[in-house]
């Protein structure tokens, strides 16, 4: 029998990705969300650590910059790969360094187009939609030093229409982000 695989989640807010991925592993017998962090404290993510009975740290900031903390303890939690789901601080780079190739992140456009610091959730719905783009979509990468530019794993697109808004534009993304998250992290630890 192959060892269990051990899934990090990290994520700022409601957790909606959080969920799905929860949800798509369930039941495997191979493959399990080991530990949820989070960097603000009230956030939906933690109800949803606590419901699914999956241990959840409150991220200090401090200490994430400028200590080996997180990294020694996602070690000791044998933890194959960081999925970021709606994590909205730039991942340090000793994280990056102990964990090559072991940390993703989604990102609701397209790639290298309205990536970057500031680039998150609604903000990046307005700018798409007033730069007048006919189509958006997700990107799924590997997490580097820099903001938004690591390698890109997967592209979904959808289209934009001319009545969207940044919430309708959202509504779309995020059935993308639902649907190709979990997969790809599946593919990544199998």
């Amino acid at each position: 029998m192959t060892a269990l695989k051990n899934i990090a989640i990290f994520a700022s807010g409601a957790g909606s990705n959080a969920q799905k991925i929860i949800d798509h592993f369930r039941r495997s017998e191979a493959i399990t969300v080991k530990i949820i962090l989070c960097n603000k404290p009230g956030a939906g993510v933690l109800d949803i650590a606590a419901r699914e009975n999956i241990p959840s740290v409150i991220i200090e900031k401090e200490a994430f910059f400028r200590s080996e903390e997180y990294v020694q303890l996602l070690q000791r939690n044998n933890i194959d790969l960081i999925v970021l789901a709606g994590f909205l601080w730039k991942v340090p780079s000793n994280l990056v360094a102990a964990f090559p190739d072991k940390i993703i992140n989604i990102h609701p456009a397209l790639l290298p187009k309205f990536g970057g610091k500031g680039m998150y959730g609604n903000f990046v719905h307005t700018a798409v939609i007033a730069a007048g783009e006919t189509e958006s979509g997700i990107t799924i990468h590997f997490v580097n030093d820099h903001y938004d530019e690591g390698r890109i794993i997967l592209q979904e697109r959808c289209t934009i229409d001319a009545n969207d808004t940044p919430d309708t534009l959202a509504q779309k993304i995020h059935a993308l982000e639902h649907r190709f998250y979990p997969a790809i992290v599946e593919r990544l630890l199998t």
